[in-house]
């Protein structure tokens, strides 16, 4: 690779800005008793099922609780905008702050990870977006058209 690759200079072809050296793994992760490795294993897959359990509330718990909310908030104060901005906020709060306790959990399972002697240099984090977004999208679709909410409920001219 060049010497001029921009993941290699910080996205500079010219230098490298302070602190955004390449990460440099050791060859081989330092080696434990065959107890530690089972341990560190199955505490590597305790974090990741944490994980996915709080990425699988971005698609459906969450909105569904902060819409709740908000039609709580409309029924009271007669105000559908300050339902709607309620909603809004607490949804986009709650999956901010989801998504920012998955990339801890994600960075703690690289390192056990690697402390049970993986080679584990990428998270799992952006996959499971993805999977749980097409799962949820699946899901959505399939209820979507099973129930008839797809059909019109405008009568044909005639």
């Amino acid at each position: 690779m060049p010497a001029n690759d921009p993941t290699d200079t910080g996205g500079l072809f010219i230098g490298r800005r302070p602190g955004t050296a390449p990460m440099r793994y050791r060859k081989q992760p330092a080696t434990a008793e065959a107890g530690r490795h089972r341990v560190d294993t199955v505490l590597a897959v305790a974090i990741l099922v944490v994980e996915a359990m709080a990425l699988a509330t971005l698609w459906g718990p969450q909105p569904a609780g902060w819409l709740w909310i908000g039609s709580h908030v409309f029924h009271e104060t007669d105000s559908v905008s300050l339902g709607i901005v309620v909603a809004f906020l607490g949804m986009l709060l709650t999956i901010f702050s989801t998504i920012k306790v998955a990339m801890v959990l994600d960075r703690a399972w690289k390192l056990v990870r690697r402390a049970s002697g993986h080679e584990q240099r990428k998270g799992a984090l952006e996959r499971m977006v993805v999977v749980s977004m097409a799962i949820a999208g699946a899901a959505f679709f399939i209820w979507f058209m099973s129930t008839g909410a797809a059909t019109t409920s405008v009568p044909p001219r005639g």
